[in-house]
């Protein structure tokens, strides 16, 4: 399936999932009910992903975690804030790089309309 209609079925499944739910939930119910749209839509999905911490060459496990990769292709960051900082786009940017994953999507549950609240990224 091609890239661009990957991030569609997604932002269409955190729509749903938004529009059901609305604003001020806690990142893990999103994300259950993100991932119960996501396998919904015959999507394949992975939950939780370590991403170990590349230092000089090393591995080094931090507990980095991946919120949900989708297909393989697409990193997926969740997030229950009131505004979308620098500080989360360079944690979905890290993410990427060290999955070597070149698209990303962050998703801000905690808008009013969630258009406003996801941002994609291209590495």
């Amino acid at each position: 399936m091609e890239v661009n209609k990957i991030t569609q079925n997604i932002i269409g499944c955190a729509i749903e999932v938004h529009r059901n739910l609305g604003p001020g939930l806690l990142e893990s119910a999103y994300e259950e009910c993100l991932a119960f749209e996501l396998n919904k839509a015959g999507l394949e999905i992975k939950r939780q992903i370590p991403t170990p911490v590349i230092y000089k060459g090393v591995k080094l496990d931090c507990g980095y975690r991946i919120d949900i990769l989708v297909e393989n292709i697409v990193v997926i960051e969740l997030k229950v804030v009131d505004e979308i900082n620098p500080v989360h786009e360079a944690q979905i940017l890290t993410y990427m790089k060290f999955s070597k994953k070149i698209v990303g999507l962050l998703i801000n549950f905690n808008v009013t309309v969630l258009k406003n609240g996801i941002r994609r990224f291209i590495f």
